[in-house]
């Protein structure tokens, strides 16, 4: 009998061959181009709205302008003013939410499950900060967004939240917007990185502790 599970879906469609991960379809292609770009759509995506200077704040641990992993391996990402976006596996919003929800916190709190509503994708590779100066006015050099570093900017004229998120000592980033904007700066960061030899990698579900796509 088929599988009639549902399909989640990316706004960005995926480079062939496709296949189907943690109940989303994602391209399967491999490469070891350098840079290389994939989309991270599936990720579980929380939004976290609270006081800077209250119990969640504090159990977060992370200021806004940085990121950091938590004991679960979550990506922390201090996005705004009282904002925060934590990205786990697939499929692991409900217990990301839930461990939130459950810090007593006097002030007001508000926990979003925004995984299908936006779009997120990593580019890796020596040349992706040369790449991103192309399309972003950020200082990107490493005594000014290091490793670990959160920032909201425009992108290909489009408002991204960008993170500074190695891998394994390699440069990486990943850039998050609007679900209705996800292709177009897909494709945007695909025209800015082809003298660099960019080349589409299919997404991977992180089974080890990370969330890296």
């Amino acid at each position: 009998m088929a599988d009639a599970s549902p399909v989640a879906r990316s706004p960005i469609s995926p480079t062939p061959p496709a296949t189907v991960e943690r109940g989303w379809e994602v391209s399967a292609r491999r490469t070891d181009a350098d840079p290389q770009i994939t989309d991270c759509t599936p990720l579980a995506k929380v939004l976290v709205l609270a006081s800077a200077g209250g119990e969640v704040a504090r159990t977060l641990g992370v200021p806004f302008g940085r990121a950091a992993r938590d004991d679960h391996g979550t990506l922390v990402v201090g996005s705004g003013p009282g904002e925060w976006l934590l990205l786990a596996q697939p499929g692991a919003s409900a217990t990301v939410a839930g461990r939130v929800e459950e810090v007593p916190d006097e002030e007001l709190v508000s926990v979003f499950d925004v995984t299908h509503g936006r779009a997120l994708m990593r580019i890796t590779g020596a040349k992706t900060a040369d790449l991103l100066a192309k399309v972003c006015g950020i200082d990107l050099s490493e005594g000014v967004t290091p490793d670990g570093a959160a920032f909201r900017s425009s992108v290909a004229k489009l408002v991204t939240d960008v993170v500074r998120d190695d891998l394994d000592g390699e440069r990486s980033y990943l850039l998050h917007c609007e679900r209705s904007a996800g292709q177009y700066l897909f494709d945007a960061l695909i025209d800015a990185g082809d003298e660099f030899g960019i080349e589409v990698g299919g997404f991977v579900a992180p089974e080890m502790r990370g969330v890296h796509g």
